[in-house]
């Protein structure tokens, strides 16, 4: 049973800085449609994030790069119809925000009035910083994101751990607290080291949101089908399965199937 706080009728943005002063996690998950959506809500987190990510669990591409923005504004809308209590967050896709502030401006306003979300995400420091401000400026709640970043995974050329050396480590603190002075209310920190979440989260006033980041952030997200078990080839340290569920629908569906083949379904109670 979900221990969310009911007395919380509508998460905002507010409400996720209310949550952080008072010591209290944040519990954060991804999804990308209406049915899940609605599951992810009803079960009480705080912000759902509809991410890019839906580029590889959803469309089957290695990264997350191919997703479109109108794309995006579909798995949005999606979701928004069937949220009555969480933070939507939706992701700006590859392409849509860096380097001109104008289209980051553009993409932001098409996501919230056409997808009814209540913020976007976007990832980079310092070198996108006049889109974020461009953004903020016409009063679109943005989140950061630092740390690996998969949208410039061709830049790294791996999913390894990042900022573990002085200097990354340095930017990375220097471009958390420039988030958080432009106006950012969150921030994810993304597969970097659980000393260096403790020290960003404990400098900043503002939340901080982990993915493969330890325990010292103000709170977790994670991608939905790794929790519950629907993909099964990605094995991060980080990630905790929750249930099996790939497993749980192989096994029904392969029932149906010998039910079929056996001339069992449909029976004569299931037929008019």
């Amino acid at each position: 049973m979900s221990v969310h706080n009911p007395d919380i009728k509508r998460v905002t943005t507010h409400t996720i800085q209310e949550l952080k002063n008072r010591g209290e996690k944040i519990s954060a998950l991804t999804a990308y449609d209406f049915s899940m959506a609605g599951v992810v809500d009803a079960a009480g987190v705080e912000i759902i994030l509809v991410g890019d990510s839906a580029s590889n669990v959803m469309a089957g591409h290695e990264t997350t790069l191919p997703i479109t923005l109108d794309q995006m504004i579909y798995h949005a809308s999606s979701v928004v119809r069937a949220v009555k209590r969480a933070l939507v967050v939706v992701d700006l896709p590859f392409g849509s925000y860096q380097g001109n502030s104008e289209e980051a401006l553009r993409s932001a306003i098409r996501i919230m009035k056409e997808s009814g979300a209540h913020a976007v995400k976007m990832e980079g420091g310092q070198e996108i910083r006049e889109s974020i401000v461009r953004v903020l400026s016409a009063g679109v709640p943005v989140m950061g994101h630092l740390g690996l970043t998969p949208q410039s995974i061709y830049k790294f050329g791996t999913y390894a751990v990042r900022a573990k050396e002085e200097a990354e480590a340095q930017k990375l603190i220097d471009d958390a607290h420039m988030l958080q002075e432009v106006g950012c209310f969150g921030l994810v920190l993304e597969k970097i080291p659980a000393t260096l979440t403790k020290q960003v989260s404990e400098s900043l006033t503002i939340p901080t949101i982990g993915i493969g980041a330890g325990p010292n952030a103000d709170g977790q997200i994670l991608v939905l089908h790794d929790l519950l078990g629907i993909t099964k080839e990605f094995k991060p340290r980080f990630l905790r399965r929750y249930a099996d569920v790939h497993t749980i629908m192989t096994e029904a569906i392969a029932h149906y199937v010998d039910d079929v083949k056996a001339r069992d379904f449909p029976n004569e109670k299931e037929a008019y």
